[in-house]
């Protein structure tokens, strides 16, 4: 097999995880739909916390400015599912200003001013005081940190999963779509020979592991209570 051959497949292997990466990721960007659905329904955020989508986009930001061409070329796809990723949080933290109460909309706009203002500073610094190597080695440590963090979230579930020994707060689909995702960005940033890609994304595949083996661990013994239940005489 000749060397353009091999790396015809080795590139088409790379986009292939790439792209399975993006529609994993899609996955994940509508799971907070039913939320919005009864934020609009109700009129209110009541409880809800408009804190995850702030950090969300950040995170996609950052990740997003990783992926351009003028950072690190090669990699567009993750440029892809951020910009994506950044479109649907701001719809998101849109719909939750428009129905949050005063203090809560004014508190909200001012975090996201600052989300705006720290990813600008994040671009001037870069361009202004690094060349093309130093700038991408600069974006990528804030990229890992700032994937790691997202995937520390799901830390506190498991935790939750565990003391209440019931899987109720941790869907199925989301476990499974950030598994996958996570995968797919894992076998991506490998290929591309990227660890500020596949270090992050490594340990987010174990996390999303962790979390489809305690779904099956307790929805195995709750199916097990249905079907041998406590007799009190």
């Amino acid at each position: 097999m000749s060397l353009t051959v091999i790396s015809s497949v080795y590139s088409i292997c790379s986009d292939a995880a790439g792209v399975a990466g993006n529609i994993f990721a899609f996955v994940l960007f509508l799971s907070p739909i039913p939320t919005f659905r009864r934020i609009i329904r109700n009129g209110s955020t009541e409880q809800f916390s408009g804190m995850p989508y702030i950090y969300a986009l950040l995170n996609c930001l950052i990740c997003l400015w990783y992926g351009i061409p003028i950072v690190s070329p090669g990699i567009i796809l993750v440029a892809t599912v951020n910009s994506i990723g950044a479109a649907f949080q701001m719809v998101y933290i849109a719909i939750f200003i428009a129905y949050a109460e005063n203090p809560m909309k004014l508190k909200m706009l001012g975090f996201l001013v600052s989300v705006f203002a720290f990813f600008a500073s994040i671009v001037f610094v870069s361009l202004e005081f690094f060349d093309s190597p130093t700038r991408q080695l600069f974006v990528g440590y804030l990229s890992v940190a700032s994937l790691i963090s997202m995937f520390a979230s799901p830390l506190l579930i498991i935790n939750l999963v565990i003391k209440m020994r019931s899987v109720e707060y941790m869907p199925l689909s989301l476990s499974l779509a950030t598994f996958l995702m996570s995968l797919a960005f894992s076998l991506y940033g490998m290929l591309k020979r990227d660890a500020f890609i596949y270090v992050p994304n490594g340990i987010g595949t174990v996390l999303g592991t962790a979390q489809l083996a305690l779904y099956a661990y307790f929805k195995r013994a709750s199916q097990e209570e249905l079907r041998h239940p406590l007799i009190v005489p």
